[in-house]
């Protein structure tokens, strides 16, 4: 990556707007077909990744932690995994602790086993009721009375970051991540997005407030740095900041707001406790920190067998634990496991690092869900207008939305429609 922090104003074949896994996915896809076109990849943060960042927190000596995405969802047929061995990334295929040939110490928990069970109709039934209409909420779905329902909200506010009662059945449905197990990179998820992105041009801290394509033979694409001119655009934001008019159209394109903001950013957090001690603490188990409260934490267990617990919360729990800060969410996380280990154990853990997305400037969030009767509108949000303007990021992929290889995918997809949709280029990089 090269940072175009000299950069004051120009003019180039084509703008990507976020160096997110999209964004840096279009750029590479494109610069692979059209050697001869100038990119110009505008990033409104100080690094590139977007929602894949990995940190190395001194108090876990340095090793890489992701505080976005962190696993390799359908890691088979997931372009992320090609990647990582084409550039020299180490690919962890140690079975995910929630799979088969995991350790899922869940079941082992009294009531364990009946919880599991419960979780299993739930979205048995979700898939017995695919296509049903109009498009009910996941909350439809609940039986009254169910003693395990407080369970099956929690794992709904892991799967959309939201609430059952405010995601969709038919977009819960729809999403299919591809064959093949969840396996991790070692370096990091958010590492090797950034390794990736090396050969592309970025400019960092520039934040597109507008994007004018009044005008048939360039687009005008207004910073706080500058405009730019553009023969074609690529917008990879969230979400939340194009419903929240973060950049502004002109002329307007109603249906993308409304497209964005029936899929919002569901919140998603992780924090990272080192722990002084590992006695009883298992190599890459999984376990739930209770089954009978929907405000409950996931925590991944000595992760690559570091003295980490990775916590991770969803929903209105995440909003919570996020506004209350670090202290609260450690103070939450230590109640929590030492129900299970005991309070020696948690009174060791130390909290090395903690995302906190519905925060993070230019973001707002962790990954999209559909409101009920919206998962329509990812292809909505996906579709190019005049042919030079184009749209792209998870939450327009129709079934890998929340996943980065579904944010590539829609990027590479932009790429490849520019490559036959523009004529020669100046050759600028």
């Amino acid at each position: 990556m090269s940072d175009s922090r000299d950069w004051q104003g120009d003019a180039v074949d084509v703008a990507i707007v976020g160096a997110g896994a999209a964004g840096v996915g279009a750029a590479r896809r494109l610069q692979a077909l059209r050697p001869d076109l100038s990119i110009l990849v505008l990033e409104a943060g100080a690094r590139v990744g977007g929602r894949a960042w990995t940190v190395r927190p001194p108090l876990v000596e340095g090793s890489p932690i992701d505080l976005g995405c962190g696993w390799l969802h359908g890691a088979r047929t997931n372009v992320w995994k090609a990647i990582a061995e084409e550039i020299g990334f180490t690919v962890d295929k140690t079975p995910a602790p929630w799979s088969e040939g995991g350790q899922n110490l869940e079941a082992t928990m009294p009531g364990g086993q009946e919880a599991r069970a419960a979780i299993g109709a739930f979205f048995a039934h979700a898939e017995q009721r695919r296509g049903e209409k109009p498009d009910p909420a996941l909350s439809d779905l609940l039986e009254p009375d169910n003693p395990w329902n407080d369970r099956v909200e929690a794992i709904g506010t892991f799967l959309n970051g939201s609430p059952l009662d405010q995601a969709s059945l038919e977009d819960y449905n729809n999403y299919h991540p591809g064959p093949g197990p969840d396996w991790r990179i070692r370096e990091g998820y958010g590492a090797l997005v950034t390794a990736y992105s090396q050969p592309v041009p970025v400019a960092l801290g520039t934040i597109v407030t507008q994007i004018d394509h009044r005008t048939a033979d360039h687009i005008a694409v207004e910073t706080n740095r500058g405009t730019i001119r553009a023969r074609a655009v690529v917008v990879s934001v969230s979400t939340n900041v194009l419903a929240n008019e973060g950049i502004r159209f002109d002329p307007p394109l109603p249906e993308k707001l409304e497209a964005a903001a029936s899929l919002p950013l569901g919140l998603a957090n992780k924090l990272f406790l080192h722990t002084g001690t590992t006695d009883g603490l298992p190599v890459d188990a999984h376990l739930i920190g209770s089954l009978h409260r929907s405000a409950t934490g996931s925590y991944q267990l000595r992760p690559f067998g570091k003295p980490v617990i990775e916590a991770y919360f969803g929903g209105p729990l995440a909003h919570e634990l996020e506004k209350a800060g670090q202290a609260a969410a450690l103070s939450f996380a230590r109640e929590e496991l030492a129900s299970h280990f005991g309070h020696i154990i948690a009174g060791e853990l130390e909290v090395a690092a903690m995302s906190a997305w519905a925060a993070t400037p230019h973001i707002g969030g962790s990954y999209s869900y559909a409101r009920p009767g919206a998962s329509p509108q990812r292809s909505i949000l996906a579709a190019p207008v005049d042919n030079r303007l184009f749209f792209a990021g998870e939450a327009c992929s129709p079934s890998r939305f929340s996943t980065a290889h579904g944010a590539y995918e829609t990027g590479a997809a932009a790429a490849e429609k520019i490559a036959t949709s523009i004529a020669g280029g100046v050759g600028r990089s």
